[in-house]
């Protein structure tokens, strides 16, 4: 039994539509047109930072082009490409701990905001803020399980983990915001 079958495949695998049998994307090319977005937004959520997020991508996908034809056959192009993802990141994480940050500029002016959506921003940005201060598997099995809306499955198939490892991020991270929710609400 192959990975491919013992857990569901992962939305838009590389399969091609045009095929009756969902024969498997041979173009690297066009899958790539068609999940970079998917993998850029996967990215930033996971990393927290739109500058990482393309090189991110970009570095997944070079490990992924000479596999290929192996991966596209196998169903299992998008698992692997999100779990390189994830290894880059907390690779980055591991990397940045040992260095001393610099502020980011921003040179784009910001626009003024509504009053609606001041405080739609606000809980965004209070619930991001949250999100990020996650180790960073914890952070990125929140993001494919509430953002991406995987099963704990293909979660797990992503993060090269059992499906219980899993579950323990999903809910140890939701415990621990859980908690700094409570610490942030009593302290007002």
């Amino acid at each position: 039994m192959t990975l491919s079958q013992e857990v569901p495949p992962l939305p838009n695998d590389p399969v091609d539509p045009a095929s009756p049998r969902g024969e498997p994307v041979e173009d690297f090319g066009h899958w790539v047109a068609a999940r970079g977005g998917a993998l850029q937004r996967f990215a930033y959520l996971v990393t927290g930072n739109a500058h990482d997020a393309p090189d991110l991508v970009q570095d997944a996908l070079a490990h992924a082009l000479p596999r290929w034809k192996q991966l596209a056959a196998a169903g299992t192009a998008e698992a692997y490409v999100r779990r390189s993802i994830v290894n880059g990141s907390i690779s980055r994480w591991r990397k940045g701990r040992r260095l001393v940050a610099v502020e980011d500029v921003e040179s784009v002016a910001p626009r003024e905001p509504t009053e609606d959506e001041t405080a739609r921003l606000e809980d965004a940005d209070a619930a991001w803020q949250l999100v990020q201060s996650l180790p960073p598997t914890q952070r990125a099995a929140v993001v494919l399980r509430f953002y991406e809306d995987l099963a704990f499955a293909q979660i797990a198939l992503i993060l090269d983990c059992p499906e219980t490892t899993a579950r323990s991020h999903v809910h140890r991270a939701l415990g621990r915001l859980r908690q700094q929710l409570a610490e942030g609400a009593s302290r007002d």
